[in-house]
């Protein structure tokens, strides 16, 4: 029961990353906030959570709109009373030449990536830095917030400023006990990892085998046990840092 006695919010808890996240954190004794885009993914995470005798709420909540972040965290705070946990997860992805790149396709790329985070971090960490034991702030960043790749210039750019976003508020709030970190997983078998194997036409093994010295895609249970750790006072003297989780990708 690593998390016990915490509230953690999730975005993107609907599916992959975020719905194993979600409940992991249970598993280990925390409240959770579940919200998605999609109501009915998210209600089901919620309800397997609430099944297994967990404690779980689900919320529809657009990350790019300040009205919601406002909405969604006075509701954790008056459903459990307090916010100890907060992972930005929620994301999307697109792989496409610059110059066929569409300005609403830009904007939407950072609006959720970019904005979604900045809100998260703003309307959640103020309230932690008043709470005696602080809190943690895990971000989605990805590899390609630390490497070039043809084809990832909005992701990427979206992912590099989550990775310098996070050092900037943990350099801020470490004086709260508020840490701040981000993660930066390789293609993982989600939706995400599906849609870059029909992008680059060939299979995820085949993909795999490409991309990571260690020859496969990772798992989201191998992200979530990441998260895990960072949500927990285990990982209590880390903050401002990069956790990368991609099998060695980045080491070549």
């Amino acid at each position: 029961m690593r998390l016990e006695g915490k509230v953690a919010l999730i975005t993107g808890a609907g599916a992959g990353i975020g719905k194993t996240t979600a409940l992991r954190f249970a598993q280990e004794g925390a409240k959770v906030i579940v919200t998605d885009i999609d109501m009915d993914n998210v209600n089901q995470t919620a309800s397997e959570i609430n099944q297994a005798g967990g404690a779980a709420a689900a919320f529809k909540q657009d990350v790019s709109s300040e009205d919601d972040w406002k909405r969604i965290a006075a509701a954790a705070v008056q459903r459990f009373g307090s916010i100890d946990i907060l992972f930005n997860n929620a994301g999307i992805y697109f792989i496409k030449p610059i110059a066929d790149i569409g300005l609403d396709e830009w904007n939407r790329m950072l609006s959720i990536n970019v904005t979604g985070v900045f809100l998260g971090m703003k309307h959640v960490m103020p309230f932690m830095a008043k709470q005696p034991k602080g809190g943690s702030v895990i971000n989605a960043s990805s590899i390609a917030g630390l490497t070039g790749a043809s084809g990832h210039v909005a992701y990427g750019a979206s992912k590099g400023a989550v990775r310098i976003m996070t050092k900037d508020a943990a350099v801020e709030f470490a004086s709260a006990n508020v840490r701040v970190n981000s993660i930066h997983p390789a293609y993982i078998n989600t939706a995400m990892g599906d849609y870059a194997t029909q992008v680059n036409q060939m299979s995820a093994a085949e993909l795999g085998k490409r991309m990571a010295p260690m020859g496969r895609f990772g798992t989201v249970e191998e992200v979530s046990n990441m998260v895990v750790f960072l949500a927990s006072d285990e990982s209590s003297y880390c903050t401002g840092a990069e956790f990368v989780i991609d099998g060695g990708a980045t080491a070549m």
